[in-house]
């Protein structure tokens, strides 16, 4: 697709969306997420030669939540290979991200790393042998470096005013 039709078409998602009135629900239960803005939207189209489209409210920072699962899931990778496979899979799980459910059924192997207890998994591999701290220091290096970014940070817990 030519530039300018990536252009075009990132500024027109950007606009309907903008002028879309309901596009969900903040979720209120999650503290890092209660106070955003609802009518934000921004979107990011990066190719895979660097050239890079934005539109609406792409320069927001924002909490990347259960995002940051596919960066622990790539350390963890790159800690222990293909290792990693043997405690957690690669299928669809079928089930809500913070089920146990199938643990049950399945000898305790989450069926992938993006559930909770696939992510508790991840989180093992990354922790072994480090200081949560450390482990922390290592993803919040290795995403400020895919990222070409050194201004990402992790959020200090923010007081919750009742």
């Amino acid at each position: 697709m030519h530039p300018s039709n990536l252009r075009r078409l990132v500024d027109e998602i950007a606009e309907e969306m903008g002028g879309t009135v309901e596009r969900g629900r903040v979720a209120t239960y999650v503290p890092g997420l209660a106070a955003v803005d609802p009518t934000r939207f921004g979107i990011a189209l990066v190719l895979a030669d660097g050239s890079s489209y934005l539109a609406g409210d792409a320069d927001e920072r924002f909490s990347i939540q259960s995002i940051s699962k596919v960066f622990a899931l790539t350390l963890a990778l790159g800690k222990v290979g293909d290792c990693l496979w043997k405690r957690v899979g690669r299928e669809p799980s079928g089930t809500a991200f913070n089920s146990i459910a199938q643990l049950e059924h399945e000898s305790g192997i989450p069926r992938n790393p993006f559930i909770n207890p696939g992510a508790i998994v991840v989180s093992d591999v990354n922790l072994a042998g480090h200081q949560p701290r450390e482990a922390i220091g290592e993803i919040l290096r290795l995403v400020r470096s895919l990222a070409d970014d050194d201004t990402i940070a992790i959020d200090e817990p923010r007081p919750i005013i009742v």
